[in-house]
């Protein structure tokens, strides 16, 4: 059960998430201190540790980092795409990035998560409250939603759950990466956990503020969603709290569902992150139904023929079939793309937002648009339109 502690501040009475204060103090139970002899006889987690300590050993060495890390920190940018992996080893320490992953598919649009079948991923201050080894997505780490603000905030009877950080990298309404970036974090999560950090924070902002570009999306975005402007502020101070001082804030949650976050003293210059190369515009192909039309909530997500499984296939051979149009000199690229799933199921409309080239972008759409139906979306008993983004992984083995 989560632990609820008040305090008076500033005349206020206000819930602590005590996801950064625990993972700060917690201390090794007898639970945690058998938690990783116990994921290591689960048959697929310790095939898993076989094969990836060493490698993430000898990761952690050439960054001049500390194996294994009692402490882990990860946040997320959704417009961005992106997931970070941060660690340390000590509570006064401060927090070094170890990795940074690609983010595979997406649903919904900027904001929190309010109730079921939404589609939107949750944004917000949450932790790790479950290692599932036996996912239907390879592997999974849960997250405490709703937490004490989205219980507030959201729909009282239907506020939703099931949020997971899992592999496939296929669409299910949670945060995606691949496999082999599951496995990392997984090993990485259960070390912290089995060394005594209980609540493993989780931070999801809606993009990353480092960006101009993405600052730019956001600020439109509340021109037309003028009520979340103060959520997406409370969600920047946390971010720039961080940026700061390297350490997980203090966040609280006041009457009114709000973040609060602990001052973080004066704004000190952050490093702006370079802007990709952007995408070139889809000029073949318009969104043939607006954007209003499309269901934001549905009962039922839209399903390619054969399930998940199958469409992660689909976007394997894909990816396989896309490396002869990699440019001269390139390996890898991740590219990003939106498509439309009507109300027969039908693919009717697919653009590349980020990634790629001209050509390579071009034979992802045409491929996108020549997928066979799909089961439909469905919201109160009828088939309903929904857009959906998906990464592509590009990759030569040379």
């Amino acid at each position: 059960m989560t632990k609820i502690c008040f305090i008076k501040k500033s005349g206020l009475l206000a819930f602590v998430l005590l996801l950064p204060i625990a993972a700060l103090f917690a201390q090794a139970s007898s639970y945690s201190v058998n938690f990783l002899d116990y994921q290591r006889s689960i048959p697929k987690i310790g095939d898993v540790m076989k094969r990836k300590e060493d490698t993430l050993i000898k990761q952690f060495q050439a960054k001049g980092l500390t194996w294994p890390a009692k402490f882990v920190y990860i946040r997320s940018f959704k417009y961005d795409c992106e997931l970070e992996l941060w660690v340390k080893n000590k509570s006064t320490d401060k927090y070094k990035l170890f990795k940074t992953y690609k983010i595979c598919a997406l649903a919904g649009s900027l904001g929190p998560k309010r109730m079921a079948g939404d589609y939107q991923v949750p944004e917000g201050f949450y932790y790790i409250n479950e290692f599932n080894p036996r996912s239907l997505y390879h592997l999974s780490l849960g997250l405490n939603y709703p937490n004490e603000s989205d219980r507030l905030l959201s729909d009282i009877s239907q506020p939703g759950g099931d949020i997971y950080i899992h592999g496939s990298c296929v669409t299910t309404g949670c945060i995606p990466i691949t496999d082999e970036q599951i496995e990392e974090l997984y090993i990485l999560a259960a070390h912290a956990k089995d060394l005594g950090q209980d609540f493993i924070p989780v931070h999801i902002f809606p993009v990353d503020f480092r960006s101009p570009r993405s600052v730019t999306y956001l600020n439109r975005y509340l021109q037309t969603f003028a009520e979340n402007g103060s959520f997406e502020r409370s969600m920047k101070n946390a971010f720039y709290y961080f940026e700061k001082n390297h350490q997980v804030p203090l966040v609280i949650v006041n009457g009114r569902g709000e973040y609060v976050t602990e001052d973080a003293g004066p704004v000190v210059d952050i490093p702006k992150k370079p802007e990709s190369k952007p995408v070139k515009k889809n000029t073949h192909a318009v969104q043939p139904i607006p954007e209003e039309e499309l269901a934001k909530v549905v009962d039922r997500q839209p399903i390619f023929p054969g399930g998940n499984e199958a469409f992660k296939n689909f976007i394997d051979s894909l990816g396989k079939d896309m490396i002869n149009d990699l440019e001269p000199g390139q390996r890898k690229t991740y590219v990003m793309v939106e498509y439309i799933i009507d109300k027969t199921g039908k693919p009717v409309y697919a653009n590349v937002i980020s990634g790629g080239n001209d050509k390579m972008n071009e034979d992802i759409e045409q491929t996108f648009l020549k997928m066979p139906g799909w089961l439909p979306a469905m919201r109160s008993g009828m088939n309903v339109p929904i857009k959906l983004k998906q990464t592509i992984i590009v990759e030569s083995g040379e």
